[in-house]
């Protein structure tokens, strides 16, 4: 009897030991486990990584966004209005742009953000206020039609944010809307273009020394009422001027001796623009543009080969077209391309409005497409024109590539498949609109109407100059440049902005008053500006894709009720096998500790 207390009490001691070293065990485990994650996190301060596992590193920035990131000195800081009850498509709108602002501050902790709510007032006037004040920093605002328990109601959205660093503020448009694109495609498009939006505005906000550009003047080129939209746009990320060449070398360069002997020689500006000369450019200009080339100067050629107007049709019903002499097409042509003295009609055009009738003292007017207006729908995966709205032309002509050594050539835009070349002179005339059109003379698929040039180009005046002036010293003579590059374009109205009726002040470019439709020329002439003065860094995120992964409709109306069933006792089965596995586990573990 006692021997058999005994070792009851032997036992009990054992198991009791046994349950303190379980106990100790545990907490041991416990507090290794606490160090572990506390010097995780001490060392991850000090090391930043990050692991992006999906197929498109939708979450990784590039490097330059990395670089401009580690190179801010204060607090950027962003007031998101994505705040509210609004669709699903701008809640993933409004998650993807939280998640891209965390990723900008997980590498630089300056980068702040809150996100509001500019509808949260239930006072109609201060509602209306808030409206107003985003307007006039910049904000548009989205109208939507949601459902509410007593049916559809309209909401008014800010898709954007207001941007500031130290005393500067700009505002962020975060949707990027385009013509004929399904909403969906749209939406999906804001978020590929989120990184280089954010990027982008803090560049503006935090650049310091701005690339010179220049509006050449003195052969007829647009004026400043017709470019004063884009040259608005243009001075917030650049030094704008206007000049006129007038032959002055030193109007585009400048030169400084180095020595008794050799002069250096710079381009005063990093690009210039040639927006619609009606001129002649005189042998003198045009060396003196040629050696701005060969020296490094970048260029965007908005050159129309044919001269056509619609205040000629206006005031008789049709005009013909007449070609230009601008003494352009040997340089263009040595550069590796051709514009074509024609005009391409195209099917998917610009409508204008045309009086058709009146109603009492009123008259009535229609809209029609004016197929000597197309409308461009940018497809090229470049990021000059990835992702942008359709652009807005006016008798724009067809440009051909030309095989030059050395010149990379990529085609931005182009007309769409139902084109028509019409070569000039032409009579365009109004009466084609009482006709329709016959699709099978608008056979001339897809012409290229603006060309980007990347390489090393080769001076127009090569074998034509005199060796005496060659070696001129004040000259600086140069027959081929290192890279460089130049955009040409076929449409010098692409840039033009329009004059208000009746009031005659600049409109926004892109901005059609007749149609009252936005196109994307704007953002076309800034991209190509920043693209030629600033490099491919930040603007080459734009060419970044994000597949659009949308759910079959079909598929899942037809399987409706599977996916149901599917989506509810799935998981609950799940559960119920792991809680049975778990409790088999549990009772074999305690079973052999009985046993012991």
């Amino acid at each position: 009897m006692k021997l058999e207390v005994r070792s009851r009490k032997k036992q009990t001691i054992r198991m009791s030991n046994k349950k303190m070293n379980i106990k100790r065990s545990n907490l041991i485990r416990v507090m290794l486990g606490i160090i572990i994650i506390v010097l995780i996190n001490i060392i991850g301060s000090y090391i930043h990584a990050r692991f992006d596992l999906t197929s498109e590193k939708r979450y990784s920035l590039s490097d330059a966004t990395k670089q401009m990131l580690n190179e801010l000195d204060d607090i950027v800081y962003f007031r998101v209005y994505l705040e509210g009850d609004f669709p699903a498509g701008f809640k993933r709108l409004r998650n993807e742009t939280k998640e891209m602002l965390d990723e900008f501050r997980a590498y630089n902790d300056i980068i702040q953000y809150e996100f509001i709510n500019p509808s949260k007032s239930d006072n109609a006037k201060e509602r209306n206020d808030t409206y107003k004040l985003l307007v006039e920093r910049g904000l548009q605002p989205t109208d939507l039609q949601v459902k509410t328990k007593e049916g559809k109601a309209q909401k008014i959205i800010f898709p954007g944010a207001l941007v500031t660093y130290k005393s500067r503020e700009l505002p962020l448009e975060l949707l990027r809307t385009q013509m004929g694109v399904p909403p969906e495609s749209v939406l999906n498009n804001s978020i590929q273009s989120l990184e280089f939006n954010i990027a982008n505005i803090i560049r503006k906000l935090t650049i310091t020394n701005k690339s010179k550009i220049a509006f050449i003047e003195g052969h007829g080129e647009l004026g400043k009422k017709e470019t004063a939209d884009i040259a608005s746009a243009l001075s917030r990320d650049f030094v704008v001027e206007r000049l006129e060449i007038n032959g002055q070398l030193n109007s585009l360069t400048e030169r400084s001796p180095l020595d008794s002997v050799n002069i250096m020689i710079r381009n005063k500006f990093d690009a210039i623009i040639i927006a619609k000369p009606t001129k002649a450019i005189n042998d003198k200009d045009k060396f003196i543009i040629d050696q701005f080339v060969m020296h490094g100067g970048k260029v965007l050629w908005l050159i129309d080969p044919v001269l056509a107007s619609m205040d000629s049709i206006k005031n008789s019903e049709s005009t013909i077209s007449i070609n230009y002499d601008l003494n352009l097409t040997d340089q263009l042509f040595n550069y590796g391309v051709r514009i074509n003295n024609n005009l391409v009609m195209d099917l998917n055009a610009l409508p204008i409005p045309l009086r058709t009738g009146q109603i009492g003292n009123q008259p009535q007017i229609d809209f029609f497409p004016w197929y000597f207006f197309p409308i461009l729908t940018p497809l090229s995966d470049n990021p000059i024109v990835n992702n942008l709205n359709a652009i807005k032309t006016e008798f724009i002509s067809s440009i051909d590539t030309l095989r030059v050594e050395g010149i990379k050539k990529t085609i931005l835009l182009k007309t769409s498949p139902y084109s028509r070349l019409v070569s000039s002179p032409a009579m365009i005339s109004l009466s084609i609109l009482r006709e329709e059109p016959d699709q099978r003379m608008y056979n001339a698929q897809g012409q290229p109407v603006a060309v980007l040039l990347e390489g090393e180009f080769e001076s127009v005046f090569k074998n034509r100059i005199s060796p005496v002036i060659a070696n001129d010293d004040d000259i600086g003579y140069k027959e081929k440049s290192k890279q460089n590059k130049m955009v040409v374009i076929s449409d010098g109205d692409i840039i033009k902005n329009q004059l208000q009726i009746p009031n005659g002040y600049p409109l926004p470019l892109g901005y059609d008053q007749f149609t009252r439709q936005t196109f994307g020329n704007k953002e076309l002439i800034l991209n190509v500006m920043s693209y030629l003065c600033d490099g491919s860094g930040l603007i080459s995120i734009r060419s970044r894709e994000l597949k659009l992964r949308l759910l079959d409709r079909t598929k899942v109306n037809n399987n409706k009720l599977f996916w149901q069933m599917f989506n509810t006792i799935l998981p609950v089965l799940l559960i119920l096998i792991f809680g049975i596995i778990q409790a088999r586990i549990r009772k074999a573990k305690y079973t052999k500790s009985a046993i012991k």
